[in-house]
């Protein structure tokens, strides 16, 4: 399954719920349990997914999002960059040390995005962790949940890890329980 049909499943609905940016910071000190019981660290990697549109309303809140990083990465240290994928989803890249600094930023791009109007667009936020190779917590904008998705190879994912992660994870990290919308997205641009 390519991405296109995961986030088309993820918006297979006629009307695209709005976006959950409440449970965002869960990931902040749910990384500090999986570092210290799992020894499954932080990258310095983030991202954030959404859908690209042509609108002059669209264009607005992105140069206003990348005018925000321009002026609040410099302070933080965070490096950025913005991507399109091969199914035409913009991917907004973020690089810093402090996973704290990620967070945040993350969540400055989704409020900015959901106060323009396109709350309905952002598909998930991404943080990558390693640990014997990258393990990633997506968090779903539309369900309001976080997944562990652990690829290992082309196409192949650990599952066995994914479900130890949710059965460790869900006192802190608000885990979605229906497994099929643990999509796992191949060929995340980071």
């Amino acid at each position: 399954m390519g991405i296109r049909s995961i986030i088309e499943s993820m918006l297979g609905r006629s009307r695209v719920p709005t976006a959950k940016s409440d449970r965002l910071f869960a990931i902040s000190t749910a990384s500090v349990t999986l570092e210290m019981n799992l020894n499954v660290k932080p990258s310095e990697l983030a991202g954030i997914c959404f859908k690209s549109l042509g609108m002059a309303k669209y264009q607005s809140a992105r140069e206003e999002i990348e005018q925000l990083l321009q002026l609040s990465t410099p302070e933080t240290g965070t490096e950025f960059s913005i991507e399109k994928d091969e199914y035409n989803f913009l991917w907004i890249i973020l690089k810093d040390r402090d996973f704290e600094d990620l967070v945040t930023i993350i969540h400055m791009i989704s409020q900015t995005l959901i106060e323009h109007g396109f709350g309905g667009q952002i598909l998930c936020a991404v943080y990558r962790f390693q640990s014997n190779g990258p393990v990633y917590w997506i968090y779903n904008f539309k369900e309001g949940n976080y997944y562990p998705f652990i690829p290992r190879g082309k196409n192949k994912r650990d599952n066995s890890m994914e479900f130890r992660l949710k059965s460790l994870m869900e006192k802190e990290l608000t885990i979605e329980k229906d497994v099929g919308k643990w999509h796992p997205l191949w060929n995340m641009p980071f």
